[in-house]
């Protein structure tokens, strides 16, 4: 008999002799957790480390601003009363150094779209002084369908033949 593993001889369905041990993974995963737990540390630290690092190098605010607040992304507790975060837009107006460019922009485009709607839905004067005034757009689409599109005046064949005719008579 041959000792070749491959040999048609052997009965067929080898496996493997030797196991992975359960020590072993039971090792691995423990020292997957320790080196999760450094990283997490390390990266902790250095996002610490940074932060400090960019207010130490922010310019000074200037000293027209009074109250000006050392931390804008963290709302102080005295304002922390509700959960529609109307203390919130009170903290902005009072504490936010200015310019305060957009404080909730779902609330301004509302208002922006009802300020349009009520142009677009109403009557008014554009100018008073002049007459001039403004009526809804539906209104307005309608008198269009009834008088019609503004046209300009089709020229005739004789005023195109006149001026010809002054020339030939010179």
């Amino acid at each position: 008999m041959s000792h070749d593993p491959h040999s048609p001889a052997r009965p067929q369905g080898h496996f493997e002799h030797r196991d992975v041990g359960v020590s072993t993974v039971v090792y691995f995963l423990i020292g997957l957790a320790v080196a999760l737990i450094i990283a997490y540390f390390v990266v902790d630290g250095l996002y610490s480390f940074l932060s400090h690092r960019f207010e130490a190098q922010q310019p000074a605010v200037s000293p027209l601003v009074a109250n000006a607040p050392t931390d804008t992304r963290k709302l102080p507790k005295e304002y922390k009363t509700d959960s529609e975060s109307a203390d919130y837009e009170k903290y902005l107006h009072k504490n936010f150094p200015e310019p305060q460019l957009e404080t909730n922009e779902r609330t301004e485009l509302n208002s922006v779209r009802l300020r349009e709607e009520q142009t677009l839905a109403t009557y008014d004067y554009v100018d008073k002084n002049a007459g001039t005034v403004r009526i809804p757009i539906d209104r307005a689409m309608d008198l269009i369908v009834q008088r019609g599109l503004p046209v300009r005046a089709k020229a005739t064949d004789e005023s195109k033949s006149q001026p010809q005719q002054k020339k030939e008579k010179k």
